[in-house]
């Protein structure tokens, strides 16, 4: 919706503009507003209580990032109940076109509906679109390492052969946090050197660097360097 455009511009800091174009290359600049992350957020709020939302989240594909991002929000929270939750994700996906609002999409309402949604990463990740891959892999990082773990959801990465960056570069990520987490169930998938060259280098090289790893593990792990 125009209005929405505009009031988005009227929030323009041109100079984030800049410096977050940098961040995510594969977007044309011209279509980055430039507003700061506090102020889409407290906006995305007020969409949300207004007569607005619906017409905005209808018009599909949108033009700017700011766009895209506020539509990731408002589908996250537009209802308490998970089907209609995951609806919208499904309907917007497709759109995603870089790693920033594929990162910050993943809503707390899936902490509630652990089963549902894991039927539903299994789905995305088989997907073609890059996007909804790495969706389902960063879900998986930040719903599925602590209690919510399972041996299997490793596998589910590892099985993901895909040349795109953004996906194995969240495999790689999300593997560094396995092995912080869950270095016991982890490790002998590192070990058996199955992975793609690029995801086990680089899962080691993000581990190694984390504080919660021991110079003991981290001394081991550099010796599985492919």
């Amino acid at each position: 919706m125009k209005k929405i455009t505009d009031r988005l511009f009227e929030m323009r800091d041109t100079a984030y503009r800049d410096f977050h174009a940098r961040l995510i290359p594969d977007i044309d600049k011209e279509c980055i507003i430039g507003v700061r992350t506090p102020q889409l957020r407290a906006y995305a709020r007020e969409i949300a209580a207004s007569g607005d939302r619906d017409a905005f989240m209808a018009e599909l594909p949108h033009r700017y990032y700011e766009e895209n991002n506020l539509h990731a929000w408002l589908a996250g929270t537009i209802s308490r109940d998970i089907d209609e939750v995951l609806a919208r994700i499904d309907e917007f996906l497709p759109y995603v076109d870089n790693w920033a609002t594929c990162d910050m999409f993943p809503p707390k309402i899936f902490a509630k509906y652990p089963e549902r949604v894991e039927c539903k990463i299994r789905e995305w990740i088989a997907s073609e679109h890059t996007y909804t891959v790495r969706f389902a892999i960063v879900t998986l990082l930040g719903f599925y390492l602590d209690d919510r773990f399972r041996r299997e959801h490793l596998d589910l990465v590892a099985s993901v052969r895909r040349d795109e960056y953004y996906i194995y570069m969240a495999a790689a990520w999300y593997l560094s946090f396995a092995l912080i987490k869950q270095y016991e169930a982890a490790l002998p998938l590192l070990e058996s050197r199955t992975l793609d060259r690029r995801v086990q280098n680089m899962a080691i090289r993000k581990a190694v660097e984390s504080y919660r790893i021991d110079d003991v593990r981290k001394a081991y792990l550099k010796t599985l360097k492919m």
